[in-house]
């Protein structure tokens, strides 16, 4: 395995979960609320674990918490955030959506870590695009993810799209399956059962 070093864990919850019409960091997949869930997976492979939310949403009992210090950009925020908390350090990233995302995913992704690039990050077996939130995001990706920003453009995806990512093929990408709707998330449960 790749080094963990300076790589910590970023669990994104900070989405407005419109579409789903409750919190999704609150879903209930595993027998707990899902932040907890993936907090607890990441918690399995790094030392430091981060919630990324926004400033109203509590997490009891849990005590790294980056609140959001960007507006308006989606999972850019809690991306942005991060690494304005620390800068020189490399997330692996996940966001809450990911109900059946489990440890032999995460094992892939940091086993296949490619430090040097800009990040490493699954390919979307859904549209065929780099997933830039089951990545890890080195510092130098986030920093064009910043510039990116600061020109308007405030998706994490194209950042990866065009920046020197290493693309990995994912041996379980069902497991890239995001539950953005209340129909979603029934789906992953019968599936869970």
């Amino acid at each position: 395995m790749t080094s963990t070093n300076n790589l910590k864990g970023l669990v994104l919850c900070g989405g407005r979960s419109t579409r789903m019409q409750q919190d999704k960091s609150a879903i209930t997949y595993h027998g707990k609320p899902q932040w907890q869930y993936l907090s607890e997976l990441l918690q399995g492979f790094l030392p430091e674990v981060y919630l990324s939310c926004r400033a109203e949403q509590l997490y009891p009992g849990w005590d790294k918490v980056i609140t959001d210090s960007v507006e308006g950009a989606g999972p850019s925020a809690g991306l942005l955030s991060a690494h304005a908390f620390a800068p020189g350090a490399s997330w692996l990233v996940l966001a809450c959506d990911l109900p059946l995302i489990s440890p032999r995913s995460v094992d892939y992704l940091l086993q296949h870590r490619q430090p040097q690039k800009a990040a490493t990050a699954f390919l979307s077996p859904f549209n065929n695009m780099p997933e830039p939130l089951i990545a890890i995001w080195e510092p130098a990706g986030l920093a064009q993810l910043e510039k990116d920003f600061g020109e308007g453009k405030t998706c994490p995806r194209k950042t990866l799209n065009y920046a020197d990512t290493a693309i990995l093929h994912n041996p379980f990408a069902d497991e890239q399956f995001n539950a953005n709707t209340p129909e979603e998330m029934h789906a992953a449960l019968k599936q869970l059962r």
